[in-house]
């Protein structure tokens, strides 16, 4: 009858083999091709974030969308929540997202047709550099920012609201951008 290994030999073999064949490959390792990065870029470092994003960086502003008119304009788009600031040669100088309000505006041509320096929105937030185009349900429809630069708070429901709010420096440049009378083109 042939004689049992104990137990402690197997596992001992096992771990054996195990780092043999780990040696092996670090030693294979060690020979193949180099990465050829210069070692002076900086490595990237986790860091928490209060909210993690999961969105792709886009590669850059998107681009104007087609059909919004020629010449000097302002562009708003419903669905992605954007303004573009159009030069005459048709060149977008400017673009930056927007909080909407409660009511949009429906696609079309309009013009700015009243601008205020401040007044309390629809919301009860102060705000600056109102420009209204348009009213939609006996509700006024404009661009503005909040004074203190804040985001709009969340309507409560049932509230009609037509504030399009901006970020603060969006809307000082809004601001100095639209006169009245300046085209604003509404696109989906």
């Amino acid at each position: 009858m042939a004689a049992r290994l104990p137990s402690w030999a197997w596992v001992s073999g096992l771990t054996v083999a195990a780092t043999a064949a780990v040696v092996a490959l670090a030693v294979q390792a060690d020979h193949g091709p180099r990465p050829t990065a210069p070692a002076a870029h900086a490595r990237p470092t986790a860091s928490a974030s209060p909210a993690p994003s999961t969105a792709p960086t886009p590669s850059g502003p998107p681009a104007l969308p087609e059909a919004s008119g020629v010449g000097r304009r302002i562009v708003y788009s419903v669905q992605a929540h954007r303004v573009w600031l159009v030069d005459a040669t048709g060149t977008s100088s400017r673009t930056f997202t927007v909080w909407p309000g409660t009511l949009d505006p429906q696609p079309g041509r309009y013009s700015i047709i009243k601008r205020t320096e401040a007044t309390t929105g629809s919301d009860g937030v102060q705000v600056e550099h109102i420009m209204y185009f348009t009213a939609v349900s006996g509700v006024n429809i404009g661009f503005s920012n909040a004074l203190d630069g804040s985001s709009p708070p969340p309507a409560p429901n049932g509230a009609q609201t037509g504030g399009i709010r901006l970020h603060k420096e969006d809307g000082a440049a809004l601001w100095s951008f639209g006169d009245l009378g300046t085209r604003v083109s509404v696109v989906e």
